[in-house]
């Protein structure tokens, strides 16, 4: 069983050197690179004003997360969702500069985790395309209607369905050999006799075929 967590944030800007902060965590649990359904999100009060420019990104106000919890607050569930399983992130570092900021402002330990980087599995894959989250998901056909704003939920959601993708899809590591193998077996059905159903030609398109074939010289209709 492999298990990993997928996860994202939203900020009040982009630079923590800035003094911009997290104001959104979200992240699912995913095992076999498929949701189990379990799932942490919180907002957080980041102890300073949010931006205008970044409200029309993630769609938060001030009013939002007035009554959020702080960063230091949320750090031990935080911590105990993710364990020890890699993270996985679209522009992970992004990501993991925000939350190591965090955690250092709280005298923690930055994150050891292993870190996958969907952005740079994307950029290999579809080099010199747009590899955003959006246009991962219409090249991958995932629904993107609810996708108004950068809600971190609902993004690690669409990241785990396009993280899938990227790694082969429903279809990654199946099994040919029967349940004996590490994927899913394929379904099969009892194999049932058919009765035999002849193909009649009328006597008058038999003896067109034949006029057609006095046309050719050695026809391969007429060997053996």
């Amino acid at each position: 069983m492999s298990r990993e967590v997928v996860l994202d944030t939203e900020t009040t800007g982009i630079e923590p050197s800035e003094g911009h902060r997290i104001i959104e965590v979200a992240a699912i649990e995913v095992v076999n690179m498929l949701p189990t359904g379990r799932h942490y999100r919180t907002l957080i009060n980041p102890e300073r004003d949010i931006p205008s420019d970044s409200t029309r990104i993630h769609g938060f106000t001030n009013a939002d997360v007035q009554g959020a919890p702080r960063f230091a607050e949320i750090i031990d569930a935080l911590l105990e969702f993710v364990a020890d399983a890699p993270i996985v992130a679209h522009n992970a570092p992004f990501d993991v500069m925000h939350l190591n900021a965090e955690l250092a402002r709280a005298g923690r330990p930055a994150l050891s985790h292993r870190v996958v980087d969907t952005l740079a599995l994307a950029k290999k894959r579809f080099p010199g395309m747009p590899n955003s989250l959006d246009a991962l998901c219409r090249r991958f056909e995932i629904d993107l209607s609810e996708r108004t704003t950068h809600n971190a939920l609902l993004d690690v959601r669409l990241l785990a369905q396009v993280y899938l993708e990227l790694n082969g899809g429903r279809q990654q590591g199946l099994g040919l050999g029967g349940s004996g193998g590490n994927g899913p077996a394929l379904a099969t059905e009892a194999r049932r006799e058919r009765a035999p159903r002849p193909i009649i030609v009328p006597a008058e398109r038999e003896a067109a075929h034949a006029a057609f074939l006095d046309k050719i010289k050695d026809p391969l209709w007429r060997r053996g």
